[in-house]
């Protein structure tokens, strides 16, 4: 019995320490990064159904995006935005039991008009599945953006 508990928390120290590894993540030719054949990644800019979902649109200028998603990410809990740069913000969001880390970025590609479309990424670093989590907090997201 001790050594099958034994077995259980060296995993999950195991996993704890895998997600503190951060992928190749930013901005490459005016897009993300693509997401992983996994299906615990979202992305505006991906170009299959699975992964797909569509970017938010916002009536204001990049900067006025930008300053409302930064209150929104400021207001959750377990997120700590890690990277806030002219047209793109990066983000890490913190399971609540296991601490496991997803990587969420924001990319406002730069326009003249006062409607602005902002990409993103949303991708968990471990695991395969992640039971829906990346969509829903993009659909959060985009609700408390509106």
């Amino acid at each position: 019995m001790n050594k099958t508990i034994s077995i259980v928390l060296l995993s999950f120290i195991f996993l704890i320490g895998c997600s503190r590894v951060i992928p190749k993540l930013g901005i490459s030719r005016n897009k993300l990064m693509s997401c992983p054949e996994t299906p615990n990644c979202v992305s505006s800019q991906a170009t299959d159904k699975k992964h797909f979902i569509k970017p938010i649109h916002f009536i204001g200028t990049d900067q006025d995006a930008q300053d409302r998603l930064l209150k929104i990410l400021e207001s959750w809990q377990r997120a700590k935005i890690t990277v806030v740069q002219k047209n793109y913000i990066r983000a890490e969001f913190s399971s609540k039991i296991f601490r496991f880390v997803d990587d969420v970025e924001f990319y406002f590609p730069s326009t003249k008009i006062e409607k602005t479309i902002i990409y993103f990424r949303s991708a968990s670093r471990i695991g395969y599945s992640d039971l829906g989590a990346n969509r829903a907090r993009i659909e959060q997201i985009r609700h408390q953006l509106k």
